[in-house]
């Protein structure tokens, strides 16, 4: 029987214990059965979407220039947001659930020795393996921050771009989490997710489920209700594409906004 959603805090707790398990995994370079668990537990990520593309699998290999296999093999995204980003020279950007770290890798060679590349994660194992990647990539322009993405430990109007890669689904507070991101965003700075996009509709008992909540489902936002939250949020110019199927009910999506210059 489906576990039934409760708490904020136990879903965020949830969230934290399916992750720190894929990292474990991760770790010993069990890619396989780490796809496979995600699998099992109903991740979308792993499920085996409409294309059977998922992680680091969307990822061509010039995408990938910046990070280590390792860090890409463990990724469980939906999406590369990188690759719509539009990333200069110079540039702070942000990653929200960061993981294995790959796209704050690639986003530290976009922007250069001039730029910086956050990565924030509430996953201590995650944490740690993204470090091991950071050295193994030997890039210094990395900075791993540990906390919520819905309390981002960094000043506002401190970053130019916010990414994220099917994390902010997994949240109990969207809301928070996308005033944060305006908040720290600088004037004209730009927001480029993938995330999961509910269909209207999406069935109630999925909507209940904690296994499908970690897995990128339950939890996911509607196109209208996301649009509705990030104009709330004080966010412009937003524009939602659907780029593949994950679930029979759920898209993946490349989300972009801008805050007003």
């Amino acid at each position: 029987m489906a576990e039934p959603l409760t708490s904020t805090d136990e879903i965020r707790e949830a969230v934290r214990r399916r992750y720190a398990d894929a990292a474990g995994r991760s770790a010993r370079g069990a890619y396989p059965e780490m796809r496979e668990a995600e699998a099992t537990a109903g991740g979308c990520c792993g499920s085996g979407d409409a294309t059977g593309v998922f992680g680091g699998e969307l990822y061509s290999e010039a995408q990938t220039a910046g990070a280590t296999g390792s860090a890409v093999a463990s990724s469980l995204g939906c999406g590369v947001p990188t690759a719509v980003a539009q990333l200069s020279e110079g540039e702070a950007v942000l990653d929200l659930g960061s993981g294995a770290g790959a796209d704050v890798l690639i986003s530290a060679r976009r922007v250069g020795p001039t730029g910086r590349a956050y990565g924030l994660d509430m996953t201590e194992e995650m944490l740690e393996l993204a470090r091991a990647n950071q050295r193994e990539a030997g890039v210094d322009n990395v900075e791993w921050l540990q906390g919520t993405i819905e309390s981002i430990p960094l000043p506002e109007a401190s970053v130019d771009v916010v990414i994220s890669n099917c994390v902010i689904n997994l949240s109990a507070d969207k809301a928070q989490v996308l005033r944060e991101i305006a908040r720290v965003l600088r004037p004209g700075g730009r927001v480029a997710i993938s995330d999961v996009i509910a269909d209207p509709g999406l069935d109630p008992a999925v909507r209940a489920d904690m296994a499908q909540w970690t897995g990128c489902i339950a939890g996911a936002l509607t196109r209208a209700e996301y649009e509705r939250l990030l104009a709330a949020a004080g966010l412009e110019e937003v524009e939602i594409q659907e780029t593949h199927r994950v679930h029979e009910s759920a898209g993946a999506a490349i989300v972009r906004a801008r805050r007003p210059a």
